[in-house]
C-alpha cells in the first residue's frame, strides 16, 4: 500500500497495543516503525528487474520481522521508552511491522512473507494499492486519538476496526467476482492457464480480469454495481519471443514474480516484457527492455532497462465510467458477447 495507509495503520496497532502507557507518542512509534519496511527501496539490487522483484523480499519477511524484534525493542527501551515491559514493546514492534506486510500482500504487487524461504510471492489483489475507503477510518481514528485523552482508544480501534472490516470486504467481493469470471470463461470453452482478479484503482466495486490463455491473454472487467457479465479483450501475448532467451535471468525472474502473468512485445527492435498485473492495457507499470536484434535476426540479452509508460487519465477516467455502466474500452474490440449460453 502507499507510504499514508502504512503510516496509518502501524500508527492505529501501536495505539492499540501501547497507547494507554505512551499517549499520542505510540502514534509517532507506530507511524515511523510501518514506514521502515518499505525504506528497501533506498538499497540497489543490480539493475531495474532486480529492484523490481527484491522490492517486499527480506524487508516484508515475517520470519526478518520475527527476528528484529527483540533488538529493535531493546533498542527502543533503552530510549524514551523505557517505562514499557519488553514483552509489550515486543508485541507492538513485531504487530507494527507484520501488519504492514500482511497488508502489501493484499495487493498484487507481490509480497515474499517468508523470505528467505523458497515459494512465491503473495499477491492476493483483492485491494489497490492506493484506496481511499481504506484509509480514511485509520486517518479519522488516529487523528481523534491523538487531540484526545478521553476518546482516544475507542476512536483509534473504532478506525482500524472499521479498516479491517474494508479490508474483508475487498477479500469477498474479489472470490465472488473470481466466481463469476470463471464460469463465464467456461461458458466461452476458455479454461486459461492462469486467472487474476485484481482491484481497479482507488475501488473495490470494479474489478480486472486477466486470463493468460495459450499465446493471447484476456483483459477484462466486471461491475458489481452494473448487472452485466463480464467484458473481455484479447491481446498477444508472444510467449514465443522470450522462450527464444532460455537462459535469460530477466526472463526467468520476470516470469516467477509475475506467476506468468507477462506479455512480450517489439519496440523499435527491442524485446519488451510487462507486467501484466500491474496498469491496464496499453499501459503497464513494470515494463522491461530485456533483448535487441543482432544482425542475423536473432535475439540478444542486454542489461535490462526500465520503460517507463504511465497510466493515461483518459484509462483512469474509463475505469471510473466504468463502474456504473458496461460501456467498451476506447481502442479495444471486445469479444462478442454470450448468447443463449454459447459464444
Amino acid at each position: 500500500m502507499d507510504s499514508l495507509s502504512q503510516f496509518a495503520l502501524g500508527a492505529a496497532v501501536s495505539h492499540a497495543v501501547i497507547g494507554k502507557q505512551l499517549g499520542a507518542r505510540a502514534l509517532l512509534l507506530g507511524g515511523a516503525l510501518g514506514t521502515l519496511p518499505d525504506l528497501d527501496v533506498i538499497f540497489p539490487m543490480g539493475g531495474p528487474i532486480a529492484d523490481y522483484s527484491y522490492h517486499r523480499s527480506w524487508s516484508h519477511s515475517l520470519v526478518m520481522h520475527a527476528a528484529a524484534t527483540a533488538p529493535l525493542a531493546w533498542l527502543l527501551r533503552r530510549g524514551r521508552f523505557a517505562a514499557l515491559s519488553f514483552a509489550r514493546m515486543c508485541s507492538a514492534v513485531f504487530l507494527i511491522l507484520s501488519t504492514h506486510a500482511l497488508l502489501d500482500a493484499c495487493t498484487i504487487y507481490g509480497t515474499q512473507l517468508f523470505w528467505p524461504l523458497p515459494g512465491a510471492p503473495v499477491g492476493l489483489g483483492s485491494i489497490f494499492i492506493i484506496d481511499p475507503l481504506y484509509t480514511l477510518p485509520l486517518l479519522l481514528g488516529i487523528l481523534v486519538a491523538w487531540r484526545s485523552r478521553t476518546r482516544a482508544q475507542r476512536w483509534n480501534r473504532l478506525g482500524l476496526g472499521v479498516s479491517t472490516a474494508y479490508l474483508l470486504w475487498s477479500i469477498v467481493a474479489q472470490q465472488w467476482t473470481r466466481a463469476l469470471a470463471e464460469q463465464d470463461l467456461a461458458r466461452r470453452g476458455i479454461q486459461p492457464s492462469q486467472l487474476l482478479v485484481t482491484a481497479a484503482p482507488f475501488n473495490t466495486m470494479l474489478w480486472r480480469l486477466v486470463a493468460i490463455d495459450g499465446d493471447r491473454y484476456l483483459e477484462g472487467f466486471d461491475s458489481l454495481l452494473d448487472g452485466a457479465p463480464p467484458d473481455w479483450y484479447a491481446f498477444p501475448r508472444h510467449a514465443e519471443e522470450a522462450a527464444q532467451l532460455p537462459d535469460s535471468w530477466a526472463v526467468q525472474r520476470v516470469d516467477w514474480f509475475t506467476k506468468g502473468a507477462w506479455a512480450a512485445s517489439h519496440e523499435d527492435d527491442a524485446l519488451v516484457l510487462a507486467d501484466l498485473r500491474m496498469g491496464m492495457e496499453p499501459s503497464y507499470v513494470f515494463r522491461f527492455r530485456v533483448a535487441e536484434r543482432d544482425e542475423h535476426g536473432a535475439w540478444q540479452e542486454i542489461p535490462d532497462r526500465m520503460q517507463r509508460v504511465g497510466l493515461r487519465s483518459d484509462s483512469l477516467g474509463w475505469a471510473w465510467r466504468r463502474i456504473f455502466a458496461s460501456i467498451p474500452k476506447p481502442g479495444a474490440t471486445a469479444l462478442p458477447p454470450l448468447t443463449g449460453g454459447q459464444p
